[in-house]
């Protein structure tokens, strides 16, 4: 599994033109699914996403979590992160989980961050999406397991 996290000041995600999920304060979380991911890994990553220590303490240190500052969580799909680019010119998708895999995966994932009480908003998997989102930082971090 694999989450790209960015520390965000605001973040939202279009489907067809309409604002399906958005946020303020917190962060953009991009979630790939392989196929060896289990229910044990999902719930180790949405720790780590929403423990990890990125925001700002009052000294200007990044010593605080998700939970810490009470920020959000969008969370949006992202199979292109599974995306191999060594051979040739066109990535090859053969890491990233089928849907029947990934979705159930995927739903669990949001689960998690939600019982940690975290605002969370989400894309639609499989949708073609417009994800906008003020990097704050800039913040970014690859998150794998």
């Amino acid at each position: 599994m694999r989450v790209l996290v960015q520390r965000v000041r605001s973040a939202k995600v279009e489907v067809d033109k309409k604002v399906i999920g958005e946020i303020q304060n917190g962060l953009l979380a991009l979630v790939g699914i392989t196929h060896s991911d289990t229910p044990e890994t999902v719930k180790y990553m949405a720790d780590r996403c929403v423990k990890l220590r990125i925001f700002e303490d009052e000294n200007g240190k990044m010593n605080r979590s998700l939970i810490d500052v009470q920020g959000s969580m969008l969370i949006v799909s992202q199979f292109t992160l599974y995306g191999d680019t060594v051979k040739g010119r066109r990535p090859g998708f053969d890491a990233a989980a089928k849907p029947d895999v990934a979705i159930p995966l995927y739903e669990q994932f949001v689960e998690e961050v939600k019982a940690f009480e975290v605002n969370t908003a989400t894309g639609e998997f499989g949708a073609e999406m417009l994800v906008t989102l003020e990097n704050d930082g800039p913040v970014t971090f690859m998150l794998e397991k």
